[in-house]
């Protein structure tokens, strides 16, 4: 990773910048024993999670992805103002019209940037950083914020344990710009199947779907999961995941300094690197403090994997996300 350099020639798109915001609220698993028919021991056995954050009554995804923004353009050594276009992926916008980016350019001034919303629930950050990828290396953009935000708490059905247990809010967010060092992302893989049901995971109540409004009283959003179907697709798609990244990047598992998955369940991942003959600890892992924060929960690993120490300037580390849809998609990239 390095800092914003004006020398253009011979360069690749990369991340310059990494930020992240949580929210001050924690929700612990003891916490979570008095409104849900759930104990800590249950809930870390099946997850690996111990707590969460949970975004206050007046807080916005958009407060969230401000934050985080903020953060990333401090480490690129950028401001707001060069920046030319603003990604969020997220599925728990502030409104569906306008859309959540708009309110992030309005917050951090970038009155230079194009912004869009995109969705591809827990894909949706690798799928920001495929697109900002396309437009700084082919030289129509410089500077692209791509943010990974949700407030999933507020769309959950707190006396649901399959779901309430699993979901925590926050922010995760990377500058992607031109780099000459040799660093940048060196390939990707996107992939969706929409012909799976998508009662497996979604969000139920919202849309313009006619049965989603005839089965439900008082029109109330919540998170559904099918929680058996979801987890062999995850499964399943991990692995394939790191394997298809690696191929299309022209690289190998043993040239991987880390692997950096979406944070669903602490089983999925410790499957995953069982199935890809890998030690546990070529993953990074911090659902146990963070839990599942949906788009948010890749750039909010980032940040704090670097701050452990595990991701380092250089190296070469895998990105992969799952989530509804179902999509999937993986970015590989020197740091």
């Amino acid at each position: 990773m390095k800092h914003q350099n004006n020398n253009m020639s011979s360069h690749t798109a990369g991340v310059i910048g990494i930020g992240s915001y949580l929210p001050e609220k924690v929700l612990t698993n003891a916490d979570l024993e008095k409104i849900v028919d759930a104990s800590d021991e249950w809930i870390t056995g099946r997850t690996g999670i111990r707590q969460r954050h949970i975004a206050a009554e007046r807080e916005a995804t958009s407060d969230l992805a401000t934050c985080a923004a903020l953060n990333a353009l401090r480490d690129a050594g950028m401001n707001s103002r060069q920046l030319d276009m603003i990604i969020v992926a997220t599925f728990t916008p502030d409104t569906m019209m306008p859309s959540t980016s708009s309110q992030v350019q309005k917050h951090i001034g970038a009155l230079n940037a194009c912004a869009l919303d995109i969705n591809a629930a827990c894909s949706g950050f690798v799928y920001g950083l495929a697109i900002a990828h396309q437009f700084v290396a082919i030289g129509t953009t410089k500077n692209v914020l791509v943010i990974g935000a949700e407030t999933l708490s507020k769309y959950l059905n707190w006396d649901d344990k399959s779901t309430c247990v699993l979901f925590g809010d926050g922010a995760g967010a990377a500058v992607v710009s031109k780099t000459d060092n040799g660093s940048g992302i060196l390939g990707w893989h996107l992939g969706t199947d929409g012909t799976q049901p998508r009662e497996n995971l979604m969000l139920v109540g919202s849309g313009s779907a006619k049965e989603q409004f005839t089965t439900l009283e008082q029109r109330q959003n919540y998170i559904s999961m099918n929680g058996r179907a979801i987890f062999k697709f995850s499964v399943d798609i991990l692995p394939d995941i790191v394997n298809t990244t690696l191929r299309k990047s022209n690289l190998t598992l043993d040239q991987v300094d880390l692997i950096i998955p979406h944070q669903a369940n602490k089983r999925i991942i410790e499957t995953a690197a069982e199935r890809l003959g890998l030690s546990k600890e070529k993953f990074y892992v911090n659902i146990d403090r963070r839990a599942n924060t949906s788009a948010a929960s890749i750039p909010i690993a980032m940040v704090d994997a670097r701050n452990e120490g595990k991701l380092k300037n250089r190296d070469i580390v895998v990105l992969a996300g799952f989530g509804a849809g179902l999509t999937w998609g993986g970015i590989a990239m020197k740091f």
